[in-house]
């Protein structure tokens, strides 16, 4: 058994975002003539702020999200997203499984991480055992919880992203998607100026 924090990195990062931004809402107003080497930022920053958000998207970002099985769960409901994630129905954990330390593990007592701890080494156990007695992979997995350690690729426009970000950097969100996303986020603040600064 192998517990692992979550973590996330980029697959593919968009290339010049605010002048691709610039030149698709510059078409709406047919003010391309007003284009320069700086003024794509200011232009992007004015559609935001007036909820122009149909131009952005015309960019999209993808990144490799590593996390538990429950986070995964929450984030494919988001809908204008395309996913790939990892198949415990085909991939086979016969060396060992490998779980996501949860967000609250600090804030526990010894006895509710022994809990936990016991849990997933049970989990394990079962699981290799269905495999030695023939089961599939696709049988086995019937024990495995949402702590279990999924890996997931994932592709939305930035107007997407604002609404994922929006959605699960709230303090209402489950913490442990939350504090996920909220790494994402601040990512993507640098990558993508203005378009992602008014979220938290």
């Amino acid at each position: 058994m192998k517990i692992i924090e979550q973590s996330w990195k980029w697959i593919q990062k968009p290339h010049n975002p605010l002048q691709i931004i610039e030149k698709a809402g510059r078409t709406c107003y047919k003010s391309e003539n007003r284009i320069t080497d700086t003024s794509a930022q200011q232009f992007v920053k004015s559609l935001i702020k007036r909820k122009h958000e149909s131009v952005i998207e015309h960019i999209s970002a993808s990144v490799k999200l590593i996390t538990n099985l429950g986070v995964t769960h929450e984030l494919v409901r988001h809908r204008l997203a395309s996913y790939s994630q990892e198949s415990t129905r085909y991939v086979s954990y016969k060396k060992e499984l490998v779980f996501i330390k949860p967000i609250w593990w600090d804030k526990w007592s010894d006895e509710e991480r022994r809990i936990w701890l016991n849990t997933m080494k049970h989990i394990e156990q079962a699981y290799l055992s269905l495999l030695k007695s023939g089961s599939p992979p696709e049988k086995a997995r019937e024990v495995l919880p949402k702590s279990l350690k999924t890996e997931i690729v994932v592709t939305a426009n930035l107007r997407e992203w604002r609404h994922i970000f929006k959605l699960r950097c709230s303090p209402k969100a489950h913490p442990q998607i939350r504090a996920l996303m909220i790494d994402c986020l601040e990512e993507f603040k640098k990558e993508i100026p203005v378009v992602f600064d008014d979220i938290i």
